[in-house]
C-alpha cells in the first residue's frame, strides 16, 4: 500500500508542467529572436560552443529534482510494519520530610536557603535523570501520606513535589518508621524489579529509633534498598516562624535544629543503602550510582504499528539530479565532437 502523510503537498507537482511550459515558451522566443539575425545554420556556426542538446537535458534534471523534492516533502509511506518497545527500569519511592525543622536553613548561615527548597531542587534533578524508571512520592511528619503512587508520570511527580509545604502539616514529628512501612506496601508485587526508598530528612526528633532500624532492616530483607539524603547543617539553626523564629514556650528560648548525620547513616546501613549529604556537590551522582546497582527489569512492553518511510529514496534522487545539473555546463563537450554517432554509407 502506497500513501502520503501530507497528500495536499502533492498539489505542488503542478509547478512542474508550469515550469516546462515556461521553458518551452522561452526557447521558442529565443529561436524567434535568433531568426531575425539570419539563417539558423549561419548563426550556429557563430556559436560553436553552444550545445543544442544540453538545455533540454538540464531542464529535465531540474524538473525531476523538483518533483522528487515535492514527493519527499509529502512523506511517502510504503506500508505498515510492527515495532516492539521495551522499557527496563526500577521502582523508586521518594519520601520527603515535611516537619517544621525543614524550614530551617540548609547551611550554617541563617539567611541561607531552607532545607525544603534544597530538597526539592535535588529531587527534581533526580527525577529528571530517571530513565524508564517508576517513581512514587510520600510526604511525612508525625504521619506518612502518599502524594502519588508509583508511576512513570514524571510531570505529575514533580508537580506534587513542588506542592509540599511544612506549614500545612498540622501534626509535627519525624515518624520514619511509618514511612518505611507505607513504602514497603506501595511497591509493586514484581520481585524481579529493583526497589529503592529514598528518605529526605534531617533525622532529628525520631519518635522510636529502634523501631526505625528494625523497619529499615526488614525492608532490606524484602528487597527494598533504603537510601538516606541528609538535609541541613550539623550546626544548630533556628526555625523561622512568621516574622521571627520559633520559640519553645516552656523555656522561652528559640527552637534550634541540626542534622543528625550519625543516625541518618545508621538508617542507611540498616537498609543496605547509602547516606549522602544534600550539600555535597557529588551527592546526586552518588545517589544515582547507588540506584544503578539495582536490578532493572521490563516494566513496560508494547507493540505499535509504524509506517515504512520512503522519502529517503526521493531525496537522494533529487540530490543526484541537482549535482548533475550543476556539473553539466551549457557549452559543448569537446571530446564528444570527435565521435561520429551517425556515419553515412559510401555508395559502391
Amino acid at each position: 500500500m502506497f500513501s502520503f502523510a501530507y497528500p495536499k503537498l502533492l498539489l505542488l507537482l503542478l509547478l512542474v508542467p508550469l515550469f516546462v511550459a515556461l521553458y518551452a515558451w522561452a526557447r521558442y522566443a529565443r529561436a524567434r529572436k535568433l531568426r531575425k539575425f539570419g539563417k539558423k545554420e549561419v548563426i550556429a556556426s557563430l556559436m560553436p560552443e553552444v550545445s543544442p542538446y544540453k538545455p533540454p537535458v538540464k531542464i529535465t534534471l531540474e524538473m525531476l529534482a523538483l518533483a522528487c523534492l515535492i514527493l519527499a516533502l509529502a512523506r511517502p509511506w510504503g506500508g505498515i510494519k510492527d515495532e516492539k518497545t521495551r522499557k527496563e527500569g526500577i521502582e523508586v519511592i521518594i519520601a520527603v520530610d515535611a516537619s517544621n525543622s525543614m524550614l530551617a536553613s540548609a547551611t550554617g548561615d541563617p539567611d541561607g536557603p531552607d532545607r525544603m527548597r534544597t530538597s526539592k531542587l535535588m529531587l527534581e534533578k533526580l527525577i529528571n535523570r530517571l530513565d524508564n524508571d517508576r517513581v512514587g512520592l510520600i510526604v511525612y511528619a508525625a504521619d506518612a501520606y502518599t502524594l502519588i503512587p508509583v508511576t512513570n508520570d514524571y510531570v505529575s511527580a514533580k508537580m506534587f513535589l513542588n506542592s509540599i509545604d511544612p506549614s500545612q502539616i498540622s501534626e509535627q514529628g519525624t515518624n520514619i518508621t511509618s514511612v518505611i512501612e507505607m513504602a514497603s506496601n506501595s511497591f509493586s508485587d514484581n520481585r524481579n524489579v529493583g526497589k529503592a526508598l529514598v528518605l529526605i530528612t534531617d533525622a532529628e526528633e525520631l519518635e522510636d529509633k529502634d523501631a526505625v532500624m528494625k523497619a529499615a532492616s526488614t525492608a532490606a530483607r524484602n528487597g527494598i534498598q533504603v537510601d538516606v539524603v541528609g538535609v541541613g547543617s550539623t550546626v544548630p539553626s533556628t526555625i523561622p516562624e512568621g516574622n521571627g523564629v520559633m520559640i519553645d514556650y516552656e523555656t522561652g528560648q528559640p527552637v534550634k535544629t541540626a542534622l543528625n548525620e550519625d543516625l541518618a547513616t545508621a538508617i542507611s546501613k540498616a537498609g543496605k543503602g547509602i547516606y549522602v549529604n544534600a550539600s555535597n556537590r557529588d551527592a546526586l551522582s552518588e545517589l544515582e550510582g547507588q540506584l544503578d546497582t539495582l536490578k532493572k527489569t521490563t516494566l513496560e512492553s508494547s507493540v505499535f504499528a509504524r509506517h515504512h518511510e520512503l522519502f529517503n529514496g526521493f531525496a537522494w534522487i533529487a540530490l543526484a539530479c541537482i549535482v548533475l545539473n550543476i556539473l553539466l555546463l551549457d557549452r559543448k563537450i569537446g571530446w564528444l565532437d570527435k565521435i561520429t554517432f551517425f556515419k553515412k554509407e559510401e555508395k559502391k
